[in-house]
């Protein structure tokens, strides 16, 4: 019960010269993401960049939404190799409630450091995803409060109910405006603060 992420969906199986052009791809967009921004990231210029053929990036990305969804996947992975083995709270080892917490806190800094990899991922002609990290969020929240036992009596749609509360608003809250009259403390810690007072309160411990 201390394993609820799954795989995000890479291959079973690829040639090694496929692999060799994904991990290239990946390197080279992550490196014009790091350099120029998402939006100057462009198929073409992936393609004349990585010295690969244009055929090749299509085929591997199929549009320009899929380069960032590429990236994010990589990226999931490697945030759940932490939430798995990772050391404690995040990790394995601390007590359910404080890891349910530090899970909240990394994910918020996870989504604002994803943000624009998020937009740039959304593909204006296909349909909002229903699914994705989200889910596994839901399953790890899920696990943990099973440890936790806050004494309610539907954890199924507690853990709904909270994974919305946590991916939900950060997406909303950081992509509004920032206001100009309170600088305050960065959003991703203000949302950090907020869910571990939820959690705190739902589960009964006293601040």
């Amino acid at each position: 019960m201390d394993r609820p992420f799954v795989p995000l969906g890479r291959p079973r199986a690829e040639r090694a010269d496929a692999a060799r052009n994904r991990e290239q791809l990946l390197a080279t967009a992550r490196a014009m993401v790091a350099e120029t921004g998402v939006e100057k990231v462009t198929m073409d210029g992936l393609a004349e960049r990585a010295g690969l053929g244009k055929g090749t990036v299509y085929r591997r990305f199929g549009t320009r939404a899929g380069i960032f969804h590429a990236l994010l996947d990589e990226d999931e992975h490697a945030f759940q190799e932490h939430v798995m083995s990772g050391p404690p709270p995040l990790g394995p080892g601390a007590d359910p409630l404080d890891r349910l917490i530090a899970y909240g806190r990394a994910r918020t800094a996870y989504l604002a450091d994803h943000l624009e990899l998020v937009r740039a991922s959304l593909d204006r002609n296909g349909p909002a995803p229903a699914e994705g990290a989200s889910t596994l969020t839901r399953l790890h929240i899920r696990m943990l409060l099973g440890l936790a036992r806050p004494g309610v009596a539907d954890l199924d749609t507690l853990a709904l109910q909270l994974t919305a509360a946590l991916e939900g608003p950060v997406m909303l809250f950081l992509s509004a405006p920032r206001p100009t009259s309170r600088p305050g403390p960065p959003a991703a810690d203000r949302l950090g603060d907020s869910w571990e007072a939820l959690v705190e309160r739902i589960c009964g411990r006293s601040a």
